[in-house]
């Protein structure tokens, strides 16, 4: 959670133009229709439904049913130009709501508790208002309505199925509401944001047997333990220590009475790193690891090794438009936060790698209305002024990469 209380930020701020500040309603009326009616990675066809019934009815161009629920909306400015990317992600998370609030979730075992009902909102009042703007820039801008961020990964499936292509983006920009930061601050930087997501699953088989005549048997628990220390070698001793990285051991199960030994062991976990460098390292060093220690007490064993995300990893010359446009909008003492690095994950890695691009966190907590409940929490919950705040960071993107030549005159 938050710590520090931030001084109120307003509405009626001069930052944020009149014209989006009075498209604030719309704003908070969006997130909470999308926050009311949660759904699952590929399930998202209420919500899909809903941003396809405003683009038409605004009038914007824009494909559905890309890579199951996603939408691309594409906006051409009044010359020809640079073609930008905006990405929102749609998804909710597995999570029953704990919030008693008039919009919480009518989902049960559902809810938006990382903020992506927020991204959806703010992307559909990015294009709303740029569709009434075209004469502010020149080229194409190509906003990405995402599916199944959280798993099993939308980006993907969309990049295959061309969203980058026809006509082909030169960058891309997204953004995450992010309750680690206070309301009026952004994150923004160059390079490494958020890490790779790894995940493995390791069963043993050992022998199993009398709880007290161990010498008959060949323990999955004890090996167990020994494998989940031995993994936390990986890190601490053939890591560079300037190089951070994660190994944990999430789950681990095993046995059913207390006078038996187990004869079969499951543990799960996750890797994280940030350096692109180390792909690969990990699934090759726990094998060795486990495999050793299995040979050393009679046990044999199955890997399961899977490579999720690559780490999000910004653009240098797009991190520096991000913070440019950043510094214009927020004004507070906080400011722009270079240093917010997570070892969460998000598959806006894909696009990055495909194309340069930024990702940056706008900071939504607010202390002083409870709301700064952390990611994936069931009171999760972000003060909804950033709506307005992020659609006028992504509106000054725009406006600033695909600036008009009389624009760069003056």
């Amino acid at each position: 959670m938050v710590s520090t209380p931030l001084a109120p930020f307003s509405l009626d701020n001069r930052r944020i133009r009149a014209e989006i500040q009075a498209l604030h309603p719309e704003l908070v009326e969006w997130r909470r229709q999308f926050h009311q009616y949660p759904e699952l990675g590929f399930q998202e066809h209420l919500t899909a439904t809903f941003i396809a019934n405003c683009l038409q009815s605004w009038r914007i161009e824009h494909q559905t049913g890309i890579a199951g629920t996603g939408i691309v909306a594409t906006i051409g400015g009044d010359q020809p130009g640079p073609v930008l990317a905006i990405r929102a992600d749609m998804d909710a998370l597995p999570i029953q709501e704990a919030n008693a609030v008039e919009y919480r979730s009518r989902h049960a075992g559902l809810m938006h508790a990382c903020g992506h009902d927020g991204h959806t909102a703010i992307a559909l009042g990015t294009a709303y208002y740029l569709s009434r703007h075209t004469d502010r820039f020149a080229g194409t801008v190509k906003i990405i309505f995402q599916p199944a961020e959280e798993g099993p990964g939308g980006a993907q499936p969309m990049i295959a199925a061309g969203v980058l292509q026809n006509p082909q983006v030169d960058a891309i920009v997204g953004l995450h509401l992010w309750n680690n930061l206070p309301l009026g601050t952004a994150g923004v930087r160059p390079g490494a944001l958020m890490a790779a997501v790894e995940t493995f699953e390791v069963r043993l088989q050992g022998k199993g047997g009398h709880g007290a005549m161990p010498h008959q048997t060949v323990d999955s628990i004890v090996i167990g333990a020994q494998i989940v220390n031995a993994l936390q070698t990986i890190v601490g001793r053939n890591v560079d220590p300037l190089k951070a990285a994660v190994v944990t051991v999430g789950e681990f199960h095993a046995g059913h009475a207390c006078n038996v030994i187990a004869d079969t062991a499951k543990l799960r976990g996750t890797v994280r790193y940030f350096d692109p460098s180390l792909q690969g390292y990990f699934a090759q060093r726990l094998d060795q690891l486990i495999g050793g220690i299995c040979q050393s007490q009679g046990a044999t064993y199955h890997l399961d090794y899977q490579m999720l995300y690559p780490p999000v990893i910004n653009d240098p010359a797009m991190a520096n438009l991000v913070r440019s446009v950043a510094e214009t909008v927020i004004e507070t003492p906080a400011g722009i936060v270079p240093e917010c690095q997570t070892m969460g994950g998000e598959d806006m890695s894909y696009f990055l790698q495909a194309v340069p691009g930024c990702y940056f966190f706008l900071g939504s907590a607010n202390l002083s209305k409870g709301l700064n409940y952390p990611h994936h929490h069931p009171q999760f919950d972000f003060d909804e002024t950033v709506l307005s705040m992020g659609v006028e960071c992504f509106v000054r993107c725009v406006e600033k990469f695909c600036a008009k030549p009389s624009d760069h005159d003056e």
